[in-house]
């Protein structure tokens, strides 16, 4: 899905899970679940938040989802009976609020 914007994307590849955040230290993390409480609307991203999305067949895993605590486990409201949504969408709309309460930041 990245056709020609490779070129645009700075990937970092780590060892396991605390790699991972041993390598972003200082940054506050949003876990987006479906068990979560916080609406992700009702948060203040800030530009150096980290949002961490799961496989969309199962989601994160449990151990990963215990090191947040309920003010950083975030959900995207869903409609009574319905499906979450897909993984590629959830992103989209997540990662566009937060660009947006940052004044599109870098954005033309």
């Amino acid at each position: 899905a990245g056709l020609d914007y490779h070129d645009m994307a700075c990937v970092r590849v780590h060892a396991d899970w605390p790699a991972v955040r041993a390598a972003l230290p200082d940054r506050r993390w949003f876990a987006l679940t479906t068990k979560g409480s916080r609406n992700y609307a009702a948060v203040s991203f800030q530009a150096d938040d980290v949002l961490l999305f799961g496989p969309e067949s199962r989601g994160l895993p449990p151990e990963v989802l215990a090191q947040f605590d309920a003010d950083h486990r975030l959900r995207l409201p869903m409609l009574p009976g319905s499906r979450s949504m897909n993984l590629s969408n959830a992103v989209s709309v997540v990662v566009f609020e937060a660009w947006r309460q940052n004044g599109f930041a870098g954005g033309a």
